[in-house]
């Protein structure tokens, strides 16, 4: 049984910086994808980076220059560094993976921003 565990959350000031990790547990193989989505009370779930294939990412633009995703060689962790945090990026943070064409997620870690 696979299964997705996070750490690395936290309260932080505004200005900070903290590094996310996700690392999959249970697969013989690693993911073809790789993704952290945030969910702020009150709001819906949104995308914030991914990383498929031979390394493509993508990102929210409210993260572009200050959010950096990346994984390692087994393509069974990945990282997200946020620096430059802001208030507004306070949420419960998820990874998803995608293993043999199935999803899975985490459970989420807190990540809050002081002003």
């Amino acid at each position: 049984q696979v299964k997705l565990v996070e750490s690395g959350g936290g309260l932080v000031q505004a200005g900070g910086s903290l590094r996310l990790s996700c690392t999959a547990s249970g697969s013989p193989v690693g993911a073809v994808a790789m993704a952290w989505y945030r969910q702020a009370p009150g709001k819906e779930r949104e995308l914030v980076a991914s990383i498929v294939g031979g390394g493509t990412t993508n990102y929210a633009d409210s993260v572009k220059g200050r959010f950096n995703i990346s994984r390692d060689k087994y393509l069974k962790s990945t990282y997200l560094q946020m620096n430059n945090l802001k208030p507004e990026d306070t949420a419960v943070y998820l990874c998803k993976m995608v293993i043999r064409q199935t999803q899975y997620w985490g459970q989420g870690t807190q990540v809050t921003v002081s002003s």
